[in-house]
Parts: structure tokens; C-alpha cells; sequence
């Protein structure tokens, strides 16, 4: 059994039609069922539909309570760095696309560690290492030694590189990496198979089952998530909470993280039809929470600084600071093109001081390793 069982299950379920009949009485259900935390699937769909942004600020009130209940005033930070971005895939959306003419580059072992001492002088002992998917260019054995030298600078090494076997991901478990980000972009299996046009990422189910395979390997957190904007963001967000539920019952010791990172800028190529407004997005954070309260919700410097701001108190737990998106960009003379537009451009020290502001704690290192 994996989680494509769920795909099946859902399989010509007609979102939509579903949301649309989605009463006020049906809704307040779900909410009571939230604060009562035992909210079924049936629940989630009801937050996502209309009704939710008719009660939105009670789904955010109620977001707020149950993330204070279990995290506390909290936010985890962590940083970053981008090793490669040369890539094998044909996808039509991303920056670092095979198709894409940009300026391609791959950090020396000599390189990485001249980035490491750069980002090692904040306080975040939370990094998340990064390439294109090209495993012909950045193979295991790259990504290893990668890992190995990131270990000497942070506490916290996680990973978002193409998919790998369990055998690897116990491997790298082995040498000090602990987490693991993979997105499966969107969940709708046939717009999946249109918007990748080649190359390894093409295979939908291997993409799919990678989060499980990175929790047998014993990693200690697992990230998942859609890229919100290339299919429809609620049918999207409905695959990505029962994802994460799906991981929270099979592997119950491992921390689970949903992101919400919107597509903001796409080839001509590519025009975006489902767009994410600000209200989409808070009523995406928020029903994750009401479904999962002890979910790990994060947001990225792809969001504005203003609106990061205006959303930490309605149930992030972990967010990024003095980001980087391009290779070599925080040492190096010579960085490559950026796989996406940072809108928040602020050091971790601002970013900090702007959790202080609002009464909450900035956590630079909440995890180390016994040896």
C-alpha cells in the first residue's frame, strides 16, 4: 500500500461540484470537529470550499489556538544553500528547466564550504541543501560529500534534490542528514504528465512514493507540499493535507512539514489559470492546521516580506531567512541564475527581531545528533 492508493480512491471525484454544495451547517460541523481535533477528510474538504472564506477568521482564530497548544510561540528558522543548478527534466514552469537558456553552475567541495562558513556566521543551525535534478552531473556521490562537509558547519542537514532510492536516503541518514524536502508540484496525475515533458521527473508514481521512502529510511523530517497554481489549488491542497496525514499515520516518529509555495512567474510558454491570491493561501495555512494540528507548517522567502509578516501568527511553525535561490550567491563572485524571484529579501537578524515584535521566539537549532 502507498499513498497513490488515496490518488485512486479520488480518482474522477468531482472537487468542484463538492465544494459547491458545501453548506454553512456542514461547515460549522467541520469547525466543531477541528477544535474537538478529530477532524476527518470529509472536514478538510469542507474548509476548503467557499464556505471557508466566509468563515475565515474563525478558521484563523482557531489556527492560532491549536498551533500555540502545540508549538508554542515558536518559529523554527533555517537557510538554504544552492549547490547546482543544472537539470535533466523538461518542465515547463521552472527556472532551472533543461528548456531554459540560464546561466548553469555547480559548486566545487572547495566552493561548499566557503559557503557554509558564509552562512554559518548567523545563528541558524538549519540548512537545506539544494540542486537541480541532473544526477548525472550532481550524483550520490556528490550529494554525499556535500552533506559530509554541510555536517561540520549545522546541526540540521536537510535535503531537496531529485528523488532517490531507500538504500540512499538510509545512506545519507547514516552520514548526518536528517530531513527530506520533495514536492510533487501538483497531484492531478494527468496536468502532471503535461507539464513535464521529459526526463526523470516524468515518472509521477516514483515522485510520489519518495517522502515514504526518505520515512523507512528513518529520516527524521519529511517535507512535502504542491506547487500551488499549476493545477487547482484546493483539489492540490486537499492531496497535499491527506499526504501529510498519510505520512503522520504510517510513520508516527517522524515530523511532517506542509509549504504552500505559489507559482509567481512562468514562461510565456506557460501561462498560469489558477491563480493564488493572499486569501487562497491563509485559507490553505489555516485548514491544514484545523486538519493536522501537530503538522509543521512552513513559508518561504517566496512570499513578500509584508505578507510573511502578516501571516506567522495564524500557524507557521518554520520559516526561511537571508535566502539565497542562486548558486554561489552568498560567498561567491560569479552566482548563477536564481530558480525563482525572492520577494523577502531581509537577513535572518530582521527576520528575527520581526518574530520578537510580535511576541514570538526565534528558534536558530532545536535538533542535534548524539554520537
Amino acid at each position: 500500500m502507498s499513498f497513490y492508493s488515496v490518488i485512486e480512491k479520488y480518482r474522477g471525484f468531482r472537487f468542484q461540484d463538492y465544494f459547491e454544495n458545501v453548506t454553512e451547517e456542514m461547515f460549522l460541523r467541520s469547525l466543531r470537529h477541528a477544535e474537538e481535533e478529530r477532524c476527518s477528510e470529509i472536514d478538510l474538504l469542507n474548509f476548503l470550499s467557499p464556505q471557508g472564506d466566509r468563515h475565515l477568521e474563525e478558521m484563523a482564530v482557531l489556527s492560532q489556538k491549536l498551533t500555540r497548544r502545540y508549538f508554542g510561540r515558536t518559529v523554527s528558522l533555517y537557510r538554504p544553500i544552492y549547490l547546482a543548478n543544472y537539470c535533466s527534466n523538461g518542465c515547463v514552469y521552472c527556472g532551472f528547466s533543461s528548456l531554459n537558456r540560464i546561466k548553469r553552475r555547480q559548486l566545487t567541495f572547495e566552493e561548499i564550504e566557503e559557503e557554509a562558513a558564509e552562512i554559518a556566521k548567523s545563528q541558524v543551525r538549519h540548512i537545506l541543501m539544494l540542486t537541480g535534478e541532473a544526477p548525472g552531473k550532481s550524483d550520490f556521490t556528490y550529494l554525499k560529500t556535500a552533506a559530509k562537509i554541510l555536517k561540520k558547519y549545522f546541526d540540521s542537514v536537510s535535503i531537496e534534490v531529485y528523488p532517490l532510492s531507500l538504500e540512499q536516503y538510509s545512506e545519507l541518514k547514516e552520514i548526518g542528514v536528517d530531513g527530506l524536502t520533495v514536492y510533487q508540484e501538483t497531484y492531478d496525475e494527468a496536468i502532471y504528465d503535461k507539464l513535464h515533458l521529459y526526463g526523470p521527473k516524468k515518472d509521477y508514481r516514483f515522485r510520489l512514493d519518495t517522502p515514504e521512502r526518505g520515512a523507512k529510511a528513518g529520516l527524521r523530517v519529511i517535507g512535502i507540499g504542491a506547487l500551488f497554481g499549476l493545477g487547482d489549488p484546493m483539489s492540490d491542497g486537499f492531496f497535499s493535507g491527506m499526504h501529510a496525514a498519510y505520512l503522520l499515520h504510517h510513520y508516527p516518529d517522524t515530523e511532517v512539514a506542509l509549504s504552500i509555495p505559489r507559482i509567481k512567474k512562468a514562461p510565456e510558454t506557460f501561462p498560469i489559470t489558477d491563480i493564488v491570491s493572499d486569501s487562497d493561501f491563509v485559507k490553505l495555512l489555516v485548514s491544514f492546521r484545523l486538519f493536522l494540528p501537530r503538522v509543521a507548517l512552513n513559508v518561504s522567502t517566496r512570499e513578500s516580506a509584508d505578507f510573511r509578516d502578516r501571516i506567522v501568527e495564524l500557524g507557521i511553525t518554520k520559516m526561511s531567512g537571508g535566502s539565497k535561490t542562486d548558486v554561489g550567491g552568498y560567498s561567491g563572485d560569479d552566482p548563477s541564475d536564481e530558480q525563482f524571484e525572492i520577494s523577502d529579501e531581509r537577513s535572518v537578524e530582521e527576520v528575527a527581531a520581526m518574530l520578537k515584535t510580535k511576541g514570538l521566539t526565534p528558534v536558530y537549532k532545536d535538533w542535534w545528533q548524539l554520537v
